[in-house]
């Protein structure tokens, strides 16, 4: 299944990142509806990988009416909605999955996600922090947290978390790009620069760091670097060219805001 980290609403479900919730046994059930729900299920899975977050979000309705104690399914579906920017509704289904499956971390981690896109920072960071209390080495949670309190202007704690993420995970990509961006945005810019063209590096793919170079490489005076760095991140997201799509959304930090939008005004 895809899932929702730190705020990436949408950027989980663009790279591809997840792991199955846990789903909660019922009693009573034949082989008959369970054949049933693996086949909505797989549905559900396919239009999600599609990006038809809709048909997702009814082939988990269809799922929860056959199986309504089933948390994996109330959880999955909370993610459909939060892809369709369905905040509270999910917030909904989290609540549930979390009823139903109380020790288990991904409701928590989604619930967490979903609160950040409705700017509840430290609800957000309450959920990250109980998913620790579970699972102390959770470096999702870790990276999570980081994002919520990069949500309050909280970069120093933000790096702490990140850092911790990335030493439990090192090939976690993501939290290794959002410590560079906080880096940067605590004027780090040339330790910040060296962890971005290092996650290049390993991941030329990785359109945020592209970009991120971009911007930064451009304030340097190195417009070379910054050309060659955009013509690959546009080539991968053409959504780093929506300046709001990226200070919402992706929710860079300001002064990696700033640079990036330097550099579209001119060209």
């Amino acid at each position: 299944m895809i899932k929702l980290i730190a705020i990436f609403l949408s950027l989980l479900l663009v790279f591809g990142w997840g792991r199955p919730v846990m789903a909660q046994p019922q009693l009573s059930i034949t082989q008959e509806q369970l054949k049933q729900g693996d086949e909505l299920a797989n549905q559900a899975f396919a239009a999600t990988n599609q990006g038809d977050f809709a048909t997702a979000e009814m082939y988990w309705t269809q799922i929860i009416e056959q199986f309504p104690t089933n948390a994996g399914a109330w959880s999955n579906r909370g993610n459909s909605r939060v892809s369709q920017n369905k905040l509270q509704a999910a917030l909904g289904d989290y609540n549930k999955a979390i009823e139903l499956a109380p020790n288990v971390t991904d409701p928590y981690l989604n619930r967490g996600a979903a609160l950040e896109g409705l700017g509840k920072w430290e609800e957000a960071i309450a959920d990250y922090n109980h998913v620790l209390e579970l699972d102390p080495n959770d470096a999702m949670a870790y990276n999570n947290r980081g994002n919520a309190k990069a949500g309050l202007g909280k970069w120093e704690d933000a790096i702490a978390d990140y850092k911790k993420s990335n030493d439990i995970a090192p090939n976690f990509a993501f939290s290794r790009a959002n410590y560079a961006l906080a880096l940067y945005e605590t004027g780090q810019i040339d330790q910040a620069i060296r962890q971005m063209r290092n996650i290049v590096r390993k991941y030329p793919q990785f359109a945020d760091m592209r970009a991120a170079l971009t911007a930064a490489y451009w304030i340097k005076g190195e417009q070379g670097e910054a050309e060659s760095n955009w013509v690959a991140a546009y080539g991968l997201d053409p959504r780093y060219k929506d300046i709001n799509w990226v200070t919402n959304i992706r929710r860079w930090p300001p002064s990696m805001v700033i640079a990036l939008d330097k550099f579209l005004k001119l060209q």
